[in-house]
């Protein structure tokens, strides 16, 4: 690999692979430390393709997340069943990973830039722009930025855009999964909240047990499936169709899950 090889967004992947590494040294403690991640399916991620594959996602933090992700899918490459243990798997980590993050977020600070660097597809929202709603057309070029992305490597995507549980998706997921035809693979996590702060750069609370579940791809009918159809799908693959909370109330359910969380980390403790 040439030192100035650039990726299609012009990014030179050399400085993008330092940035990973340090970011991932720095960041390692989070998931395996001050806090441990419970990983499930790392299998998965060994027998997918090299690119055009599209990870679906709950949210949780903005940031958090898809830094968890990283490690994740570069430990689980590198041979690692599902544990993060030994942090020298990034040395060498997959560089055509992206994910889908608000433009307006990753423009507010030096950190922030550097985090878009690392793998970032800027988009537009339509819904809300500086904590105000709005409303406005998608801009052709975000569409096609994810398309570039999904040819070159991995794009990750949280189509709720919102770190707020139990949203409706968006549906601007269900024309790329139609456009572009990837191989679609659910991801469901959990811990993030409690652990760190809404942006998912402070660690908030320590002794969590923080989960990521890799699903088998979807099954998806690029061709005769609606929109509406495949939103369902992803709905009930991240685990946020509105049927998951028939039986018990949103505030009843957070907090069964945290006292949840809280037992299974004391039950582990104590193994």
């Amino acid at each position: 690999m040439g030192l100035f090889k650039k990726n299609p967004f012009g990014h030179i992947l050399f400085i993008k692979r330092w940035l990973i590494r340090i970011l991932g040294v720095f960041t390692h403690q989070r998931y395996k430390g001050f806090n441990t991640l419970e990983i499930e399916g790392s299998e998965i991620i060994r027998n997918l393709p090299d690119k055009n594959v599209l990870f679906v996602s709950n949210h949780q933090t903005y940031f958090a997340d898809v830094v968890a992700m990283f490690h994740v899918f570069n430990a689980s490459l590198s041979g690692r069943e599902d544990t993060l243990k030994n942090v020298g798997y990034l040395w060498n980590p997959k560089l055509n990973v992206y994910y889908v993050a608000a433009a307006e977020t990753m423009k507010k600070s030096l950190l922030t830039k550097i985090f878009a660097y690392a793998g970032s597809i800027s988009v537009e929202r339509t819904w809300r722009s500086e904590g105000k709603d709005v409303k406005r057309q998608v801009k052709m070029s975000d569409i096609s930025n994810i398309g570039k992305a999904l040819n070159d490597g991995w794009v990750i995507t949280f189509p709720q855009g919102t770190t707020t549980p139990w949203k409706p998706l968006r549906k601007g997921t269900a024309h790329i999964i139609k456009k572009y035809k990837p191989v679609v693979v659910p991801v469901v996590i959990d811990g993030f909240r409690r652990s760190f702060d809404k942006k998912g750069l402070r660690v908030k609370k320590k002794g969590i047990l923080q989960n990521m579940v890799i699903k088998e791809p979807l099954d998806i009918d690029y061709e005769n499936e609606s929109f509406d159809a495949i939103i369902e799908k992803l709905e009930y693959a991240i685990e946020q169709h509105p049927s998951f909370l028939k039986v018990i109330s949103q505030k009843d359910l957070l907090a069964l899950e945290e006292e949840n969380e809280l037992r299974r980390f004391r039950n582990s403790k104590k193994i």
